[in-house]
């Protein structure tokens, strides 16, 4: 094999790579003699089949199969051989090949940057910190009981009013014509709850249980479903019944109920459910402060191709978003020429921010391992009750999904390295302050 650099240019390399013709020759017999003691060809006991018939039967896909070997193992040897880390797949193109010629390719490959992490020693960072008060566990405590709550049917002859719970039935129609989910028999509406289109409840206020009118509304500009969103729509309703709502009281009875022994233990396990909710938005909180510092700090060059990636896999999400009609307000009133540009930069900031917890995971040899990543497909499959086992055989069987929950595994196993190694200070704030948005709390 000879191997030529015929382009050097920043994280670019390109080769000229030859392999002789004799040397896939060579590889293209073995193969076929190693065919030729097990096949089964009429006429002929196994491993007796001659040569030639072998070399005309087969000669032809034995010669793609060593060709794309002889491809694979050359280029990746000719990277070994010069200590050349690529950053994706390189790119080959068979410049000349015939039978009984030496076969050409070229090489076009872009590297991993060479990446010299700071001392993160350095790095100073602040945690904030939460307690919760026995207010927010009382509230979280009433907003179960309230979700929770009974109904009981109203006997006495009224229209009905604000607050009520309907128990209705109704068909919805576009254009004249019903569509998808705009039906439902014996639905439980709440007055005043607004889980309906604007002014939808408000006209089911003042109609008696066994009246039918038609509701007269339209849908939001940015309503999920592209099909429906701005246009008028009629539903017909019928009241079948009114139900008020049953007084709810937090005491003993409730606690059992919800399954608990009594009410101090469930005060107490919603305040440690609180309390791991302000931990999680805490540390992602602290991450983000991480994260944005390994920027500042960092300035190396990334490949241009992975940025390409994820530029188009973030460009792929806003016009899917687009389409679905939810478009992130932070980014309208703005051209696509300025969304592009931005979304460039934040391309090249996550490459360059990936790139560099690889390095650091590389170098201290961080590795997640089975068991968490069987911890985390668990966890996934329980967000499809019913489906757990479909989920978890549809990740062992495709690699690539079972990348994906590796991934943040990894990311987050350099985080807390990273942290470790740098000066943390903790805040005790308020819930407000916790999940203010960063450039608030900033301001």
């Amino acid at each position: 094999m000879q191997v030529t650099e015929i382009s050097n240019d920043g994280l670019k390399r390109e080769f000229k790579v030859t392999i002789q013709s004799s040397d896939i020759q060579t590889k293209v017999d073995h193969r076929l003699e190693e065919l030729g003691r097990t096949v089964n060809l009429p006429g002929f006991r196994p491993g007796k089949v001659p040569m030639p018939v072998l070399r005309k039967r087969f000669g032809t896909s034995v010669m793609g199969e060593v060709l794309e070997r002889a491809v694979s193992d050359s280029s990746y040897q000719a990277m070994g051989e010069r200590g050349l880390r690529p950053a994706m797949q390189p790119k080959i193109e068979i410049t000349s090949f015939a039978e009984g010629k030496d076969l050409e390719y070229k090489m076009a490959v872009e590297l991993l940057p060479e990446i010299k992490p700071m001392d993160f020693k350095e790095l100073t960072l602040e945690r904030l910190k939460v307690e919760p008060s026995e207010a927010e566990v009382t509230k979280a405590i009433e907003r179960l009981a309230e979700a929770g709550r009974q109904t009981e049917k109203v006997s006495e002859d009224r229209a009905t009013a604000k607050g009520d719970v309907l128990l209705i039935d109704f068909v919805g129609k576009v254009d004249g014509k019903e569509f998808a989910g705009g039906a439902a028999k014996d639905h439980k509406l709440e007055l005043g709850s607004n889980q309906f289109i604007a002014g939808f409840e408000d006209q089911l206020i003042g109609h008696k249980p066994g009246t039918t009118t038609d509701i007269n509304v339209t849908f939001p500009k940015e309503y999920g479903n592209a099909e429906l969103a701005g246009k008028p729509a009629v539903f017909t309703v019928t009241v079948r019944e009114i139900h008020r709502k049953l007084p709810v009281t937090v005491d003993e009875a409730l606690a059992k109920k919800i399954g608990f022994e009594d009410l101090p233990s469930l005060r107490k396990a919603v305040g440690e459910q609180i309390g791991k909710e302000f931990a999680r938005a805490a540390r992602a909180r602290l991450k983000r402060q991480l994260l944005d510092k390994l920027a500042e700090k960092h300035s190396f060059t990334v490949p241009q191709g992975m940025v390409d990636i994820e530029f188009e896999n973030i460009w792929k999400s806003v016009e899917e978003a687009r389409k679905r009609g939810d478009d992130d307000p932070t980014i309208k009133g703005k051209s696509d020429d300025q969304l592009k540009a931005d979304f460039k930069g934040i391309s090249e900031r996550r490459v360059r921010l990936g790139l560099l917890l690889s390095e650091v995971g590389r170098v201290n040899n961080l590795q997640v391992s089975e068991e968490e990543v069987n911890r985390s497909l668990i966890e996934e499959a329980r967000r499809f009750p019913g489906q757990e086992r479909k989920i978890i055989e549809y990740y062992r069987s495709q690699p690539e999904a079972l990348a994906q929950l590796r991934a943040p595994l990894f990311e987050d196993k350099v985080v807390d390295f990273i942290l470790e190694m740098a000066s943390v200070t903790e805040k005790s704030v308020t819930p407000e302050e916790l999940t203010r948005d960063d450039d608030e709390a900033k301001a």
